[in-house]
């Protein structure tokens, strides 16, 4: 069959608009600065590594263009953003395949691997790149795996040209005790990092650890990376800034820094870590208070549930017990009320001046015939009694004695045993199947001494030694010990 002239105009007329709709699709897929420019020939050789994503705002962002600047430089660059849900208003994103959005967040209707992020990632190295960053010098990414590979550090990361640039930081993290320690360190090796900086690891190293990905993403990671003893080198190699960058207004900032407070509260708190103190004193507290209720709940066998987890007692906890004392104590010492330290007190301050890391109370003795001088405790002979400082004074449900709590909320409390002389022998009421729980002579309350305590000077028994030994047994002071070791011994715990 032969073709008119028509025919062969009209084919070639339909040819060259399907050429021209191809060309359009194809650049509407590209990067807007590889459309600019054109674009560059990805490298040739060399690992590869994908730019992750996490640390951004939905609601004021510079994603697409920190993005745009990683193809620019290599148009198959594997870039991975990351967010829990699907960020609104929607991300301008190309639509290729080395462009990935992971929602981490679990939904009904995807597969488990879809909220993981290590599903999305292939390479073998890692570079956590925060909003606000450009790429736009050629090779920053492998001149990076250049110096992990070289190095001895598990982390390598170059700032970001930003206000608030990165610095080195030492970090010392005790889940023992519930706390991170941040002070100053010289760069370029430290434990952490403070500020704006693109961080590059192995990806099976970032997927190792318990939360890879949660936010802050700074804190979270460095706060796992130096609990392993990861050391992370700061490069000579600068990132710039975005050319429009976030958070530019300042309510934005605002909505940011609330959203950024909340969320680091948060994180501290799933990790376990309560207290947070920097160079120069300052302390942040992550924990229990007046309005909340303690920590740790009801204490089965004298051994808390912390101590199962090879933790101490929770350092704000320790700070109502501390505080909750000193006042117990001035009321009894304005009110002529005869006390001193008991138990396990006793031993804290012999020890070391203070509470026993993992003790959860506080004991004080008292003469019974001086409760009638105490205001609070002819109130709580009667019921619960709270004061006008928020402590709550009542008669304990276990026993004939006396306890004031820190809050209503809060029930870390200090235990006041009332005993009485007999026949020169301290004696009691109430009896607790405890091993230090047992009388006395009185010659050890004749005369009281002073003895600091928990931040302040509290009375004690005169030869409080022979006192504690006659409790507990010999040696007690020199060999510390669980409460229950039958259930949970010191030397056996982590």
């Amino acid at each position: 069959m032969r073709l008119t002239r028509c025919q062969a105009a009209l084919a070639a007329a339909i040819t060259l608009n399907l050429l021209v709709l191809f060309y359009v699709s194809w650049l509407q897929h590209q990067p807007r600065n590889s459309r600019a420019r054109g674009p560059r020939r990805a490298s040739a050789a060399g690992p590869r590594v994908t730019v992750l994503v996490r640390e951004f705002e939905a609601f004021d962002n510079a994603v697409p263009e920190l993005v745009d600047s990683f193809l620019q430089q290599d148009p198959a660059q594997a870039v991975v953003v990351a967010a829990d849900t699907l960020p609104y208003p929607p991300l301008a994103l190309p639509r290729i395949p080395n462009v990935r959005l992971a929602l981490l967040q679990p939904a009904l209707d995807r597969p488990a691997s879809a909220s993981r992020p290590e599903t999305y990632v292939t390479t073998e190295f890692v570079a956590l790149v925060p909003d606000g960053t450009r790429a736009e010098a050629p090779g920053q990414l492998e001149r990076m795996v250049e110096a992990l590979r070289a190095g001895n550090a598990r982390l390598v990361a170059a700032p970001v040209a930003t206000a608030n640039p990165a610095r080195c930081l030492a970090l010392n993290v005790s889940l023992r005790e519930w706390t991170a320690r941040y002070g100053a360190a010289p760069a370029p090796r430290c434990d952490a990092l403070e500020g704006d900086a693109v961080v590059l690891l192995r990806a099976r190293d970032l997927f190792n650890l318990s939360a890879p990905l949660a936010r802050p993403v700074g804190t979270s990671l460095f706060l796992q990376t130096s609990l392993r003893g990861w050391a992370v080198q700061l490069l000579d190699l600068t990132f710039a800034a975005a050319h429009q960058p976030p958070l530019a207004t300042a309510h934005a900032r605002w909505k940011a820094e609330r959203e950024g407070r909340t969320r680091r509260a948060a994180l501290l708190r799933a990790l376990g870590i309560r207290l947070v103190s920097w160079e120069g004193g300052r302390l942040e507290w992550f924990g229990c208070n007046k309005e909340t209720t303690r920590c740790f709940g009801t204490v089965v066998g004298d051994t808390p549930a912390y101590l199962y987890e090879d933790r101490w007692t929770p350092p704000c906890c320790l700070r109502a017990l501390r505080e909750t004392a000193r006042y117990v104590v001035g009321v009894l010492e304005a009110a002529g009320v005869r006390y001193w330290l008991e138990g396990g007190s006793l031993l804290g301050a012999a020890r070391h001046g203070d509470i026993i890391p993992w003790d959860y109370d506080v004991d004080l003795g008292i003469y019974l015939e001086d409760v009638g001088n105490c205001e609070q405790l002819r109130g709580a002979e009667a019921g619960s009694v709270v004061d006008e400082r928020g402590f709550v004074w009542e008669k304990a449900v276990e026993g004939d004695f006396f306890r004031v709590q820190y809050s209503e909320s809060n029930h870390l409390h200090v235990d006041l045993w009332p005993f009485y002389p007999r026949n020169g022998v301290m004696t009691k009421d109430t009896w607790l199947d405890h091993r230090q729980d047992v009388e006395f002579p009185e010659h050890f309350l004749q005369p009281l001494v002073p003895l600091p305590f928990a931040g302040f000077v509290a009375q004690a028994p005169n030869n409080y030694r022979r006192f504690l030994e006659l409790k507990f047994g010999p040696g007690v002071i020199e060999n510390p010990q669980y409460p229950n070791p039958a259930l949970l011994s010191l030397t056996g715990s982590g």
